[in-house]
Parts: structure tokens; sequence; C-alpha cells
């Protein structure tokens, strides 16, 4: 059976709120999409993985050594490579494999393309070499594979939503034993859409990075390593004496505990059907994120700011019957809105005569986190 080719996927996955808190052990509310990574994968019973693939055609990675190679950085070789190596760690089995890679995912989307391959990978080597893992495990090896294999500095919510699957609440203030909540709840009268606005994220690392710092920065004030930890009142009552740490990184903590408090109240009205409720929480995510996290565009180049038009744009079309923020890790990429079905074909034809047809997506959730397919 173990030789037999079978079918794999792994969704790519939406932020609905929670911006830049899972680095602080906070909360996310997070959905898997019915945008996927699939796989046709057979064991072969070596150290290679071999994989197939459109964009980057046949592709040997060796299972042999877990050194971590900085040429591999950025590539599906590191997620392999990084995933093996936690499942090896652990102590679970691993095996190369043959796979032919099918993805509707759009890489730089800011849909999570890597996390859901890093999750993909993770159900292969637990269907073809008989793991007894656990979804949130496959997460784990996924966020490691990615902070340490391929360079990204994530937090654990990409790989968590595109595991589980369905709409949940993410508190990973025990990184280690994440408390997962599924969320019941429908968009009723409106539509899920991530826009792309074009903008690359590889000079962006250290703007990134920066949010981390200074949010823990504030932390170790208080002898914290995470804002989680931090008491709020405290932190409100002790503005004055942190300002040698630098305002931004005041706000920014500010952004952190009433965004990881939003999670909590965006939920309640999906589940109790308070859809203007939902949609005011929403806009008010991305107004934190764009005055307190300031994450819209990177201060490096400010004459970039790809996020900010379409921000506005989506305010100008919607004209207050939607919501709309950044979405994401920010500073360019995607943003979020959400859109009213009377409005879906007005809002797609004028955002894509600005940032262009393909890069409009209208999503769903999809139920089913990575899995091997039936």
């Amino acid at each position: 059976m173990r030789n037999k080719s079978r079918n794999f996927s792994a969704p790519g996955r939406v932020e609905i709120c929670g911006n830049h808190t899972d680095h602080q052990r906070g909360r996310v509310l997070a959905a898997a999409v019915d945008m996927e990574i699939k796989a046709l994968a057979k064991a072969n019973d070596t150290k290679t993985v071999t994989l197939k693939n459109e964009l980057f055609g046949a592709k040997d990675v060796s299972l042999h050594s877990a050194d971590i190679r900085t040429e591999r950085s950025g590539t599906p070789g590191a997620l392999i490579q990084g995933v093996a190596a936690w499942f090896h760690q652990k102590g679970y089995p691993v095996g190369g494999f043959d796979a032919t890679i099918t993805s509707n995912v759009p890489p730089g989307a800011g849909l999570s393309s890597s996390a859901a391959f890093a999750v993909l990978v993770g159900n292969i080597f637990k269907g073809l070499y008989g793991a007894e893992i656990s979804p949130i495990e496959i997460a784990q090896a996924g966020l490691f594979a990615e902070n340490v294999y391929f360079g990204k500095p994530c937090g654990l919510m990409d790989q968590a939503a595109s595991s589980f699957g369905g709409l949940n609440i993410f508190d990973f203030e025990d990184i280690n034993n994440p408390i997962v909540t599924q969320v019941r709840a429908e968009f009723s009268g409106y539509c899920m859409c991530i826009v792309d606005t074009g903008g690359s994220h590889e000079s962006l690392t250290s703007d990134y990075t920066a949010c981390t710092a200074e949010m823990r920065a504030v932390a170790a004030y208080f002898g914290k390593k995470f804002l989680r930890e931090v008491d709020e009142a405290e932190f409100f009552d002790s503005i004055g004496k942190l300002r040698h740490l630098g305002d931004r990184a005041i706000l920014r903590a500010i952004h952190f505990f009433k965004e990881n408090e939003r999670v909590l109240e965006q939920a309640e009205a999906l589940e109790n059907g308070d859809m203007p409720s939902f949609l005011r929480l929403v806009s008010e995510s991305g107004q934190s994120s764009l005055a307190y996290l300031q994450n819209v565009f990177s201060p490096a180049t400010p004459q970039e700011q790809g996020l900010t038009l379409a921000l506005a744009l989506s305010e100008s079309i919607l004209l207050g019957k939607g919501a709309w923020r950044v979405h994401g890790g920010g500073f360019a990429g995607t943003v979020l809105a959400f859109v009213p079905d009377e409005l879906k074909e007005i809002y797609r034809a004028r955002m894509s005569a600005i940032f262009g047809a393909g890069n409009i997506h209208f999503l769903n959730i999809r139920s089913q986190g990575g899995r091997e397919e039936s």
C-alpha cells in the first residue's frame, strides 16, 4: 500500500484577526481556504524525495543529512528537509517519495503557500510511513522548517490554520499545546476576498523582525519574554517609563493587547450571526494595523504603498458597506476585504483595473485541513 500512488492536499489560509499576535503567544482567528496544494505521491524506500511540478520541474532532495544548507533557503527543498529533520528529532518515521505537485495557491499572495506546502509534506510522511502524528504536530514541524531551514521568521498561525482546516481561534499562550477552538459561522451576504497588490516580500525580513523585536523589548521591560505574559493594565500605567524603547514599540504593544481581545469579539459576533459588529471589528483591526502596528508599508521604501492604495480603494468602493484590512505579515502583499454580494462584481472590476484580474481572489472556507484524500 505504501508504494502505491496516493493523493494528499493542504489548503492555503486567511488571517481574519490577530495581526502579528502569534509570535507574542497571542490569539488568532484564521481559516483554511479553498485554494490548495495537491500531491500524487508514493514511497520509494530511499532517502531521496523527487518532486515534479510545472513551476520548478523535477527536483531531487536528499534526506541523508539534516544539515542546514543556506543555498536551499526559500526553496521547496528547504521545507522538505526541515519537516524531515523535525520528524527525525521527534522519533517519527520518514523516507523518500516521488510526488507530482499541483497548486492553485498563488505564491507571494498572502495565502501562505509555503506553510501549505510544509503541511502537505508532513501529511505525506504521515501517510506513506505511518507516523502517528497530530495536526498540531504537523503544524509545528512546518513552523520549524520555515523558521530554521526556509528562513522565514513567522509564527505558528499559518501552519496551524492549514493543518486544522475550517475557521478557528488559535490561542498560542502555550506554544507547545495551543488551544484550538472551532468557530461555526457563515459570512451571510458577503464574499471574502484577497487582493494581491503585487509587492515583493524579498527585502522585508528586517521589517518583520522589527515587529517581533520591538514587542519583545516591551515585554522584557517587565521581565517577560512575550507580551502575552505582561499585565495589560500595568503596561498602560507604565507607558511614560517605556519611551526610551521608542514610541513605535509602545504603539505596537498597544496593537497587540487590543488585537488579542478583538479575536474573541470577532468570533463571538460571527457565532451570533451579528455581521454588523463583525465588520466593524474587522475595520478596527485594519485601523490598528495601519496606525499602531504600522505594517502597511516599509519605512525604507515609502514611495511603494500598494497596500495603502488597496485599502483606500476598498474604502471608496465599499462605501461603508463592507470591511477591509491589511492581511498577514504586511509591508507588501495583500489586503483582506469582506464585500457585500451585490458589490462583488463592481469590486472585482475596479480592483482588477488597478492590480490585475489575476490578483483578485474570492475565497471560501475549506472545512478540511491537510490530509490524505480518500
